[in-house]
């Protein structure tokens, strides 16, 4: 029979092999927030950028940066010739409506594709900003094409700053840092780019289309703003661009970030770990749940449970409820964490009010902070060789343990709102609850009918509706089996459970409507006045954003 592993002992015990340590005031914490080197030059060039526009819009100044541009030019203009100027205009053509067409919409359609809407949804946020702040800032300086020297290359507008230059720089710098994963690779496409970039503006500035302080402005914005843009809203630590098959939310625990987890144990919790790896992520989206090999002082191996949670999580949780509230109505306790501290010490709260409720719970040991404000990791028991509950056929004790839980939240004033097969598990010979992310403390009378209606569902996948039904009446009355299951619709069903359910065949949620007393359904699809204007608001932002989408890019050529 399976068993379950001793929860190692608390503080002081065998498990805590060092003392925990409090981090000096200056000391970084375990994984800073990294700030690559290439990042600082390059808000370092949208500083210069901005003093550059400061001292065109003075009018001394201005007259001074012209006339050196204008001598760069006439030096630059020596290089035309009968072979070299068609050269040049074939390098011009990079920067065309075509070539940035291409490269814009196959852009999109990868990201598409992929279903990275993070990376795309920051991809057109950042072109809009580029193409409307350059299109505002031409209309703004007003500045003429160059009159040093003759211009033998296409031009239209006003010439600051380098339009084509801008436009190209963005849409390749979006390219690379949604389509490349970091590394050698990104690192190639990155020179390709700069190197198709620096071609279309030299090439401009010998056929005299555009200033040297036109171009110098135009990198600022379209590439060293884009890449600021990208490094901040997608850093590659928590939405790395990936093509292997695996779920988005679970990070990667290897090099610097598993170092820092084992040292976050070490000086947080006084646990030391000698491994940190992946476990059970298929049926976890929300979190990275880790396997973590401690080694006790007697020298038995020992393992603990940990789920690491970063923003990425964060904001998956905030776009999950409102998209449910959008499209199912006012489910009840639907509302998003403000920070990942407050997701990882929510979890550890529920899991201790659960272990004093006397439910067969994994232990809790705390959360660590891995990055302030941006990683944390909730440590807990490890349940050895346990099986999902509606793995096997189940045993009456089985079955009376698994409803006992529910009763048992009931009597905590909790509801556990994820009851599914990956969350109910088998070990040792009884039943345990797992994953209380999503657990409300003082819930409504119909989430916790919810929560019954999901576990005897659970349990039907593997055993009659007839005999479990029989089983919760002795715990249950069958007035609290009926509401349960007038409560439940496809929507309250778990996506996991909701998919198993399919595959078996039988409609268990009316076998077992048929069982309990006739009850009308309970309205779930209720309108609130935040919902409407939700909802209303979502509808025109999406027009709008569309819209502006469309005029801008036209105005960019990229249509």
């Amino acid at each position: 029979m399976a068993t379950v592993a001793a929860d190692p002992p608390g503080p002081g015990g065998a498990a805590i092999q060092g003392g925990r340590r409090r981090r000096p005031s200056g000391e970084p914490p375990p994984l800073p927030r990294p700030v690559a080197a290439s990042t600082r030059w390059y808000l370092g060039a949208l500083l210069a950028t901005a003093v550059l526009e400061g001292c065109l819009a003075i009018h001394p100044l201005r007259r001074w940066i012209t006339a050196a541009d204008g001598r760069l030019l006439t030096g630059l203009a020596r290089l035309r010739g009968d072979w070299s100027t068609p050269a040049f205009r074939a390098l011009e053509s990079l920067g065309s409506a075509d070539s940035v067409r291409v490269l814009a919409w196959t852009t999109i359609a990868i990201l598409l594709l992929a279903r990275r809407f993070r990376h795309l949804l920051t991809y057109l946020a950042v072109l809009l900003v580029v193409v409307t702040g350059t299109s505002a800032l031409a209309q703004w300086s007003g500045r003429m094409r160059p009159a040093a020297v003759a211009i033998v290359g296409p031009w239209h507008g006003y010439s600051h700053p380098a339009g084509p230059v801008t436009v190209l720089a963005a849409v390749s710098v979006g390219a690379v840092n949604t389509l490349i994963p970091s590394g050698a690779w990104r690192n190639r496409a990155t020179a390709l780019a700069a190197a198709a970039v620096a071609a279309l503006a030299a090439s401009r500035l010998v056929l005299g289309a555009d200033h040297p302080s036109d171009t110098l402005a135009a990198l600022g914005i379209g590439w060293a703003l884009s890449v600021v843009a990208y490094r901040w809203i997608t850093p590659d630590e928590v939405f790395a661009v990936r093509y292997r098959r695996g779920n988005a939310a679970h990070l990667d625990v290897t090099g610097r970030r598993g170092e820092a987890i084992r040292r976050a144990l070490d000086q947080q919790l006084g646990i030391r770990a000698e491994s940190v790896e992946p476990f059970g992520q298929a049926g976890s989206a929300g979190s990275t749940p880790l396997r973590i090999g401690i080694r006790h002082p007697d020298g038995r191996p020992g393992t603990l449970f940990a789920k690491l949670y970063a923003l990425n999580h964060l904001r998956a949780d905030r776009s999950y409820k409102l998209a449910r509230m959008v499209r199912y109505g006012r489910l009840e306790d639907e509302k998003p964490f403000s920070t990942v501290r407050r997701l990882a010490e929510y979890e550890d709260h529920l899991l201790r009010l659960l272990r004093d409720a006397r439910l067969p719970t994994p232990r809790p040991y705390g959360f660590v902070e891995i990055t302030p404000e941006r990683e944390y990791l909730v440590v807990m028991s490890f349940l050895e060789q346990a099986q999902e509950l509606g793995s096997r056929p189940v045993t009456d004790t089985e079955i009376d343990g698994a409803l006992r839980i529910v009763r048992q939240l009931w009597r905590a004033g909790v509801a556990h709102r994820d009851i599914k097969p990956s969350n109910v598990l088998l070990a040792g010979g009884r039943v345990w609850l797992i994953d209380v992310a999503f657990a409300t403390v003082r819930p409504t009378p119909w989430r916790q009918a919810v929560d019954l209606a999901n576990m005897m569902l659970t349990l039907a996948l593997v055993g009659e509706p007839e005999r479990i039904y029989h089983r919760a009446l002795a715990l249950f009355t069958p007035d609290d089996v009926a509401e349960a299951f007038a409560a439940s619709r496809g929507v309250t069903v778990p996506s996991q459970l909701r998919g198993r359910l399919r595959r078996h065949g039988r409609d268990l949620m009316a076998e077992f409507r048929r069982l309990a007393p006739d009850r009308p359904p309970v309205a779930i699809q209720l309108w609130s006045l935040r919902r409407v204007a939700v909802t209303t608001g979502m509808l025109v932002a999406v027009l709008a954003g569309l819209a502006g989408i469309y005029a801008y890019t036209q105005v960019a050529g990229l249509l």
